[in-house]
């Protein structure tokens, strides 16, 4: 199919222009000034007057929950919500049942998306303590990298042995793929647990959740992180970095790398989490176990502090943690609830609220979410509206009444959202993906599936 997209503002590559943009197949084929006249025949013409143009989201950080959780979510229900929400490529999580730390685990996910996935995708591979093998003969070209658990996770994907450890950060060097760690100390948490225990009971409220997985186990767990891959020049990303003092660590620590010129500047990135932006300690009273997630929701002072980070350079992805589990799940309080909750599909209408904040700029915004997360994997022709590149585009209007968001609205399994209630000014109008127009305000294209990302 021939698309012309018209008259709307196209965001790419730090500027902003009104102009048109042609799709041939699965291909872009130009992007045009208004200046320009497009000419030729066009199976679909979009008027994009007074919206903006933007590359497709790529999402590196979600729990799809396929296989072996799927009562609380599945590849199809969860990428059919990226599509209302403007995510065309996402990199799902290793824990999953079984865990993705075989080869095996790893071509049934494949499989899976295949069959069942509306956008593009692909899938971390898990370190373990005991899977050093498999991951020297891990195909660099078709993961964006390996997933970490460095302290703290579920069931026995948690590696806290310091020779184990070094092994994981040695071989992500060797393999020269990205090593995306979760970073919380557990033996700091599990210390704190005991004392939260002992003072408010079994089960303690989840105001006290921030206490328990403190400031203290991330800063102490992502400084032996970064230790170690300064020790090998491991390239280093921090997933969802949740403390002020975290993005001082990666300051630092870049600042000393350009000083001294041995290591590249971004060799060290950090992550932060649409949910982290938005909340903090204070939204616990009113949404309760709702933001319970892993790493917490800290403090206002670290929510400002992460909101800096996006414009001054320190942050270098925006994903999501998409992470969803039934209500029933959520039931309990900093003992006994479940962590995650699922943010993709209102992912980009709350930066883009956050744009108009002026937390930071659209061009900003697009670099975080499309252009960085495709530089910083390697993903190959995506995250850019460029000629030859795959045409995964995103039309989003802010001329149109405000709305509020309900459960209806909703496409996620789970069928809840923290953002519940939450007024909008922005909506993801079009999604195009591989160059098919699978979300035409509001109607979906059950048939359509997305393709497997290839990296260089």
């Amino acid at each position: 199919m021939n698309i012309l997209i018209k008259n709307g503002t196209i965001v790419n590559e730090g500027k902003s222009f009104i102009g048109s943009i042609i799709v041939e197949d699965d291909k872009i084929k130009a992007s045009l000034p208004y200046t320009e006249t497009p000419r030729g025949v066009y199976d679909k013409e979009i008027d994009a007057t007074g919206c903006f143009v933007i590359p497709g989201v790529i999402d590196s950080h979600v729990h799809f929950r396929e296989p072996g959780l799927t009562h609380k979510a599945d590849i199809e229900s969860e990428s059919r919500a990226a599509a209302y929400g403007g995510v065309t490529t996402y990199f799902d999580m290793p824990n999953t049942k079984p865990q993705t730390t075989s080869l095996e685990a790893l071509e049934e996910k494949f499989r899976i998306a295949r069959d069942k996935s509306h956008v593009n995708y692909s899938f971390f591979f898990g370190a373990a303590s005991d899977n050093a093998e498999i991951l020297r003969n891990i195909d660099r070209h078709s993961i964006p990298g390996l997933k970490l658990f460095m302290g703290s996770s579920t069931g026995n994907m948690l590696v806290d042995k310091d020779e184990a450890l070094e092994h994981i950060f040695q071989i992500s060097k060797t393999l020269d793929m990205p090593l995306m760690v979760h970073c919380e100390d557990s033996t700091v948490i599990n210390a704190n647990m005991e004392k939260a225990k002992a003072l408010y009971g079994e089960d303690p409220d989840i105001i006290h959740h921030p206490e328990i997985r403190s400031s203290e186990a991330c800063i102490k767990s992502a400084s032996k992180g970064l230790t170690l891959a300064m020790k090998y020049g491991t390239r280093l990303h921090l997933a969802h970095v949740s403390t002020q003092e975290e993005l001082a660590l990666v300051k630092e620590q870049n600042a000393r790398c350009q000083e001294n010129r041995t290591e590249s500047p971004t060799q060290i990135t950090c992550e932060a989490t649409v949910s982290h932006l938005l909340f903090c300690d204070k939204d616990y009273e009113t949404l309760g176990t709702r933001i319970k997630c892993n790493p917490a929701i800290k403090t206002f002072s670290d929510k400002e502090a992460l909101r800096r980070g996006l414009s001054d350079g320190t942050i270098f992805t925006i994903g999501t943690d998409h992470a969803p589990h039934t209500l029933d799940e959520k039931k309990g309080g900093a003992s006994k609830a479940v962590s995650g909750m699922p943010m993709l599909q209102f992912s980009l209408v709350s930066m883009l609220s956050l744009v108009d904040e002026g937390v930071l700029s659209m061009e900003r915004m697009v670099e975080l979410m499309c252009h960085n997360p495709a530089q910083l994997f390697s993903v190959r022709e995506r995250g850019f509206l460029r000629k030859n590149y795959k045409a995964d585009i995103v039309i989003v209007s802010r001329n149109i009444p405000e709305w509020t968001l309900t459960s209806d609205d909703i496409q996620s399994k789970c069928h809840w959202s923290p953002l519940e209630g939450k007024t909008f000014r922005w909506r993801v109008v079009h999604t195009i993906c591989n160059g098919k127009h699978i979300f035409d305000n509001g109607v979906f294209d059950e048939n359509s599936r997305g393709e497997e990302v290839c990296f260089r």
